[in-house]
């Protein structure tokens, strides 16, 4: 299984976005998995279902800070811009409630968390954005020398 689809069957299984792509890294990460899924919990719906950054872009970002601990502070926020780059170039925007909008889904910010019904699953963009983000973060870390 790839990492990507490791991402999609993690939101498949109930995990958040930003759960779902963090944790399809875990095996190459020093934290251990239940940290790293505390730690990217509330980041799902674009950070605690306000819609803003997708949970699955800040989950991909978590990973870089992660991978490169070292790195110079402008050489990181370079790499993160680079990374919503490419996944705004692939999905339109890197914006929850827009990605959301795109798909006709309502994008509302109540704090209550959905049901994850068949339904849940079947209208939204997500399992496919995830899958995205897992894809476009490994691709960077290959160009980078970390996997």
């Amino acid at each position: 299984m790839t990492r990507a689809e490791r991402a999609r069957e993690n939101f498949l299984q109930g995990d958040t976005c930003a759960q779902a792509v963090l944790l399809a890294f875990a095996d190459a990460l020093s934290a251990d998995e239940g940290t790293l899924r505390a730690l990217s919990r509330p980041f799902g719906g674009g950070m605690g279902r306000l819609r803003l950054i997708c949970g699955g872009v800040s989950g991909g970002v978590m990973a870089l800070g992660l991978f490169f601990p070292d790195l110079p502070k402008s050489a990181l926020y370079a790499l993160v811009q680079e990374y919503a780059r490419r996944y705004a170039a692939r999905f339109g925007s890197y914006l929850c409630g827009e990605l959301l909008a795109g798909a006709g889904v309502s994008a509302g910010t109540s704090p209550e968390a959905e049901a994850r019904t068949p339904e849940y699953y079947q209208k939204r963009p997500c399992p496919e954005l995830v899958y995205g983000a897992a894809e476009i973060l490994e691709e960077l870390l290959k160009e980078n020398g970390k996997l």
